[in-house]
Parts: structure tokens; C-alpha cells; sequence
């Protein structure tokens, strides 16, 4: 399937997880790519990924760190540059640390809040002009079932996460006349470098029987990251031209 083969697509969090199956499902859809994360290690892996499925011809790998503004606006220059234009913006970066409330420190709740919800507005804002300007411009933005859905010891994680949400539903309104859909994916329990060390970035005493409800109501284990690559995929072709200023879920049914 070649959905997206004039695409011109910035994605970050591209290194690992669900920003890397992204990125390179992306690229199997016809898609030209620019890859962007803080791990260059990881972008490196990505490349290699898709030199062996044989689409790094249409893949730059770029470092950002998406909570510093200097490095974001210097980022999507070159990428808006590279590509010749810009019709897609997926913001996959994130960091997630778990603290009892109480315990959390003003420095923690900061880092989570620049990184995710401030990260995601730099990004956004920076890439804005080309985006308006392709016409057909597609902001996806990840929130989590963290904002919906109460997850213990995530407070600030899922204040941000809230944040997106918010955050997108307001640039789907606002450009609307010109032609931006807005739109958030939400997963919950996906494999990722997250959800795969969860168990060292909550606090030692963590009660798990608190995660109980977030099990996935129709799998055994957690789903691959491609399961949402294909959404994504989904939402920046034109099979998603009529979705805008929402929520997709994709968590096997964890809250229903």
C-alpha cells in the first residue's frame, strides 16, 4: 500500500518504540521521512532498519531535543528544507517518570511537563507556516490513556498528556479554515522502551495491583508499536481526511 507517497513527514521520538515503527512504516508507505530524536544511537538503528527494508533513500535522521527551542526551530528548518515542504508533523517524543505525588519534586514535575507538553508545542509551533502552507497539513500529537483514565503514580506524566489534549483539540478549531486536521493518538499498554521499563520509573514500593485495569481486555501481552505506526499511517494519508479535533485509542480495549 503506497497511501503516502508525495508525503513530506516529521516525526520525532524516532529512535525506538512506537516513534521508530512509525517512522518506518511511514517510509513503507511511499512516505519521504525526516526522523528526529535526542538518542542518536537509536536514529542510527532506525536508519539501519530502513536500509534493510530498503526505503533509507527517502530517510534523514536528524538529533533534536524537542525541550530546548534553539534546537527545535533549527530542526524543522532543515527539515522543511530537506523535504521541500512539510505536510505532516507526528510528535512521538516523551519521557515518562512515576513519583508518589507527595514525593515529587518541582524539578520533576518541570522536566516531564517542558519535555512532553512543552516539547510538543515547540515542534508544533515551529512547523506551523509549512504546514499551512502544503494545504493539507496534519498535526498528529500523542496523549495517553494517562489523561483520560486514572494511572497511579503518573501525576505529571498525565498532567501532560492532558495538556496535548487539550492542546490539540484547540489547533484543530483554530486552523481549520485552512486546511489543518489536528489529531491525537492515545495508546495505552503498547510495547515500547516506556512501557518496557516501567518498572524502573515508578517508586520502589509501587502497588501494581493499581495497573490491574489498564490490562488489555483482548491480548495476553502487550501489542508492538506497529499497531499504532498503522493508525498513524492511517491519519496522515487521505483515508483520514475527515478526522480531525479527536481522539483514536488504540488499548485493546483496557477502558471500555
Amino acid at each position: 500500500m503506497q497511501r503516502l507517497t508525495d508525503r513530506r513527514i516529521l516525526i520525532t521520538g524516532a529512535a525506538s518504540g512506537i516513534g521508530q515503527a512509525t517512522a518506518l512504516r511511514l517510509l513503507a508507505e511511499g512516505a519521504r521521512v525526516v526522523a528526529a530524536d535526542i538518542a542518536e544511537d537509536g536514529l542510527k538503528q532506525t536508519l539501519a532498519l530502513a536500509t534493510e527494508q530498503g526505503t533509507a533513500d527517502r530517510l534523514t535522521v536528524t538529533p533534536v531535543d524537542i525541550a530546548d527551542e534553539g534546537s527545535v526551530t533549527e530542526v524543522v528548518s532543515s527539515a522543511v528544507s530537506a523535504l521541500g515542504g512539510l505536510d505532516a508533523l507526528v510528535n512521538t517524543a516523551a519521557i515518562l517518570r512515576g513519583a508518589h505525588t507527595h514525593d515529587c519534586s518541582l524539578e520533576l514535575w518541570n522536566r516531564i511537563i517542558t519535555v512532553n507538553l512543552t516539547g510538543t508545542f515547540l515542534m508544533t509551533r515551529a512547523a506551523l507556516p509549512a504546514l499551512l502552507e502544503s494545504g493539507r497539513g496534519v498535526v498528529v500529537n500523542f496523549s495517553s490513556t494517562a489523561a483520560f483514565y486514572a494511572h497511579p503514580f503518573m501525576a505529571a506524566y498525565s498532567a501532560s498528556k492532558g495538556g496535548i489534549a487539550s492542546f490539540t483539540h484547540s489547533l484543530a478549531l483554530e486552523y481549520s479554515k485552512q486546511g489543518l486536521r489536528a489529531v491525537n493518538v492515545v495508546p495505552g499498554g503498547i510495547s515500547s522502551g516506556i512501557t518496557n521499563n516501567i518498572g524502573s520509573l515508578v517508586p520502589e514500593d509501587t502497588d501494581w495491583n493499581l495497573f490491574l485495569k489498564l490490562t488489555s481486555a483482548i491480548s495476553d501481552g502487550l501489542p508492538g508499536p506497529e499497531n499504532v505506526a498503522g493508525v498513524v499511517a492511517m491519519l496522515v494519508s487521505d483515508d483520514g481526511a475527515f478526522i480531525t479535533g479527536t481522539e483514536i485509542r488504540v488499548d485493546g480495549g483496557a477502558h471500555m
